[in-house]
């Protein structure tokens, strides 16, 4: 297979593309924009620019139903537009993809710079309870391979996932080689909107509104969380590095801030989560090994939360802000604390 040289988000387009993506909606949001530019050249993909990011995420619920793989992408203020669909579509169990290429926030915040702050938006954006699969790559190599990763999981699972990268891992050219051979999951029913089902929001059992019903509703979201789980068990993906020397500090990053951890892997042991949510189990497993436990993030602790509470542990937090990465300040932040 020949090499590619590709900006993140050609790699997202093209792995899109390769994965069977057949309808894109989106509107033009830095640092996700190239991504609707690429769609608009493929010309075995439907793409619409749409009015607003509200619209994109119900066009690609309607293309879904309608038996196309889907898909969308935005970045931060455009994924807070979106997450009432996202819980609708979840309810109706439509599965889609949303790349979410973070940007520094809140509100239009910095639009040009990178961040992580959109990863508890993940999994509590929209309001009740579902337990989407969420994907976190680091390179431009990763981005081509858990974008396809990301239309089997929704396919296998009925519901959204998420992809998210971030403006420095988006906008980063690396030469890869594609991987067109991995499996790809056909549509799980060629056309859902066909046949006699009955897509709703609202409480059901199959086609049978259920608005009322108490017990219903617990087994309705219990049968969400088993599928989710059972989906997310076939997409285990995470990083682990043992140091070369003996260390007793385990150093926790992920995306473009995992780039510059692996600058410190000869002093710390380093964990990559790849899958965010659900969290991978692999970590209860690592932790134990290590007296210290350290994390870097580029929020003021999303992610944090959900190792401590895997872990039953307090983990030390370490803040980057500002949508710089400077491996002489993170040097100054280990090594001085």
């Amino acid at each position: 297979m020949p090499k590619k040289l590709l900006q993140g988000n050609e790699a997202i387009a093209q792995a899109a593309e390769a994965a069977g993506l057949q309808f894109f909606a989106g509107y033009p949001i830095t640092p996700a924009s190239e991504i609707i530019h690429e769609m608009v050249n493929k010309k075995h993909i439907k793409t619409m620019q749409m009015e607003d990011e509200i619209a994109s995420i119900n066009a690609v619920i309607g293309a879904s139903l309608a038996g196309l793989k889907a898909m969308t992408a935005t970045s931060g203020p455009g994924f807070s537009l979106m997450q009432e669909s996202i819980g609708l579509a979840h309810m109706m169990e439509v599965p889609l993809v949303i790349v979410n290429v973070q940007r520094v926030g809140p509100s239009t915040g910095m639009p040009t710079l990178p961040a992580q702050g959109d990863v508890i938006q993940c999994i509590h954006g929209s309001h009740g309870d579902y337990f989407p699969i969420v994907f976190y790559p680091n390179s431009v190599f990763e981005l081509f391979r858990y974008t396809i990763a990301a239309f089997n999981a929704a396919e296998e699972s009925m519901s959204p996932v998420i992809l998210l990268s971030d403006g420095y891992i988006s906008h980063l050219y690396e030469t890869i080689v594609p991987h067109y051979d991995c499996t790809i999951t056909p549509r799980s029913r060629p056309a859902l909107g066909m046949g006699n089902r009955h897509f709703t929001g609202l409480s059901h059992k199959g086609s049978v509104l259920k608005t009322s019903d108490v017990d219903n509703y617990r087994q309705l979201i219990a049968s969400f969380r088993e599928k989710q789980q059972m989906t997310a068990q076939r997409h285990n993906y995470f990083e682990y590095l043992e140091c070369s020397r003996e260390t007793d500090t385990l150093l926790i990053s992920y995306g473009a801030l995992s780039r510059a951890a692996y600058y410190f892997k000869n002093d710390f042991a380093l964990y990559r989560p790849i899958r965010m949510f659900p969290a991978v189990e692999e970590i209860r497993k690592i932790a134990p090994r290590y007296k210290r436990i350290r994390m870097m993030e580029m929020n003021m602790g999303q992610y944090v939360y959900e190792i401590e509470r895997i872990l039953h542990r307090e983990v030390e937090f370490i803040p980057i802000l500002g949508g710089r990465i400077d491996l002489r300040e993170i040097k100054q932040i280990l090594y001085e604390q």
